[in-house]
């Protein structure tokens, strides 16, 4: 496959630096040595003034405006977030309630959480599919958590972590190799 996938990666996490960003860093590397991909980062943290103060899509904050068209555009979306009460970050919430409910369409989407123990693990299925269900999105079949204990410095250094990211990257590559070879 030689075009460029568009990727949005959206970290939830309302610190940084965050695991979250380090689980989501580990898995766009290894993505990018599998794929030619232009990545476009959102990171909730870097953002989250200007997020909370759009209360809609109309009045958003200039500075959210790119953001929002890029999750819309994206051939691919990466979300991940922390879990906070056996759910996302409220701010990661709000900010796919700026974006068109049409856009995402069809769009495979990797999910991705991180919490302080096994427990939270849940919230992939039980609270981020449901949110891209709405959306019509397509998520893929194998999510990734990992706890604290999978982090050094906030950087993935677990080898059963980085194994999980091959097998979660295994349908994101058969995907777009079958629409590759569907429009040849």
């Amino acid at each position: 496959m030689s075009r460029t996938i568009r990727v949005v990666v959206v970290s939830g996490s309302l610190r940084n630096p965050s695991r979250t960003h380090g689980l989501l860093q580990a898995l766009v590397e290894r993505l990018q040595a599998r794929l030619a991909i232009e990545v476009h980062w959102i990171r909730v943290a870097d953002i989250a003034g200007g997020l909370a103060g759009s209360l809609e899509r109309d009045t958003a904050s200039p500075a959210l405006l790119p953001h929002l068209q890029a999750i819309e555009n994206a051939e691919l979306i990466i979300a991940g977030s922390p879990v906070y009460r056996a759910s996302y970050t409220g701010l990661f919430k709000h900010l796919f309630d700026l974006v068109d409910y049409q856009a995402l369409k069809g769009v495979p989407v990797l999910l991705a959480a991180t919490g302080g123990g096994e427990r939270h693990a849940l919230v992939i299925d039980h609270q981020l599919r449901p949110l891209f269900a709405f959306f019509q999105a397509h998520t893929l079949p194998y999510g990734l958590y990992a706890t604290t204990e999978a982090f050094t410095d906030h950087q993935l250094t677990d080898p059963a972590q980085f194994e999980r990211i091959e097998r979660a990257l295994e349908p994101v590559l058969a995907f777009f190799h079958h629409a590759a070879d569907r429009a040849a």
